[in-house]
């Protein structure tokens, strides 16, 4: 579940957004008004994205925080900066997180318990989250391996999964052990104001956008960011899946139901304005891409060969794991939509081409 690759190919021109706030919050120590009782945070993560943003909304007695940082001590050191200097000493009186990445809900074991407060999530995020920190030691499971030799990994990536899997229950505080469920529809008081939950899938299952009609304002986490596009992969335990069809209705269905005059708060880069033009060059985006793979599946080819297709970048090593998982996910769209077929060689690889 790395940040560290987030973009796919983007070869339509990018729509015109823009940026209303000038400086980012220094991180731990800083904090931007964004509305009367909302504030915008930023807490620390290796690598190109630098920063997660999280929000904090004023409660009676206390604030209501929105995702909360990968796991681990400069997280933690940044938020008891945060407590000593821009939250005001207040404790934290909700924790609502967005979906079940470390970066966004790595944080909420601590904040939960340190405040004796309650976690806000979907259920799908919360069970999902469970389970994979559940493989924390674990040894790489055959179907895992199966999948990735399927997919045209070579012996030495195989061995790299082999030696890292498990590691998505380290960048964790350990999870609360109960929480508070948020479904798709539900209205809810956070502070003054009535805040709507609208659920997206597809970068994950259930995740948790929160819209604030009164304010104007709509909290996307990773279902909707400015300068780059969430990954949207298949994983092992579900090879047959498909999330980029998840993705594209979730991105046009939050058209219909969030207007364009909202201010948008990603979990990476600036708040924005330009919703529906954003939504619309993700999903011409993506589309793109699929017409893209089909003229170059008239030869058959592997999930691995279809990386240039598809991304910006040279895959390497670090991110072969999300590149396949995303090459296969515009490769199971395709299959669902009819376009290309399937077929499995005598040693096991799976080989794809354009339908007749």
């Amino acid at each position: 579940m790395s940040k560290g690759f987030e973009a796919t190919y983007e070869s339509t021109p990018r729509p015109s957004l823009k940026y209303p706030f000038e400086a980012l919050p220094e991180i731990g120590t800083g904090a931007v008004d964004i509305a009367p009782g909302v504030k915008w945070l930023r807490m620390p993560l290796s690598g190109s994205l630098g920063a997660i943003n999280c929000w904090a909304i004023a409660e009676q007695g206390g604030w209501a925080i929105v995702d909360t940082g990968l796991g681990g001590q400069p997280t933690m050191d940044a938020w008891r900066a945060a407590f000593a200097g821009p939250l005001d000493g207040k404790p934290v009186t909700r924790v609502f997180v967005t979906h079940l990445h470390p970066d966004h809900i790595g944080m909420a074991g601590w904040l939960t318990r340190r405040f004796h407060t309650r976690l806000w999530i979907s259920r799908l995020e919360f069970l999902m989250c469970r389970s994979l920190a559940a493989d924390t030691g674990r040894e790489a499971p055959e179907d895992g391996v199966r999948f990735y030799q399927e997919a045209g990994w070579s012996e030495e990536d195989i061995e790299t999964y082999r030696a890292r899997f498990g590691g998505f229950g380290r960048a964790l505080h350990v999870l609360p052990d109960s929480f508070q469920r948020l479904s798709d529809g539900d209205e809810l008081m956070i502070g003054d104001h009535l805040w709507q939950v609208v659920v997206g899938s597809g970068h994950s299952p259930e995740h948790v956008c929160l819209h604030c009609p009164d304010l104007q304002l709509f909290i996307t986490g990773d279902q909707v960011l400015p300068r780059i596009t969430s990954n949207v992969s298949v994983f092992p335990t579900e090879p047959e899946n498909d999330p980029l069809s998840e993705w594209l209705t979730s991105l046009a269905r939050i058209k219909t139901k969030v207007g364009d005059e909202v201010l948008v708060l990603p979990a990476h880069n600036e708040p924005f304005f330009g919703l529906h033009a954003r939504l619309d060059h993700l999903i011409e985006g993506h589309e793109d891409a699929l017409a893209r793979l089909i003229k170059v599946l008239a030869e058959p080819r592997r999930a691995v060969d279809v990386f240039n297709v598809l991304f910006r970048r040279t895959i390497d090593g670090d991110q072969i794991n999300l590149a396949t998982g995303e090459a296969i996910a515009h490769l199971n769209c395709l299959i669902r939509r009819g376009r290309i077929s399937r077929d499995r060689d005598s040693a096991g690889v799976n080989w794809y081409r354009t339908t007749a």
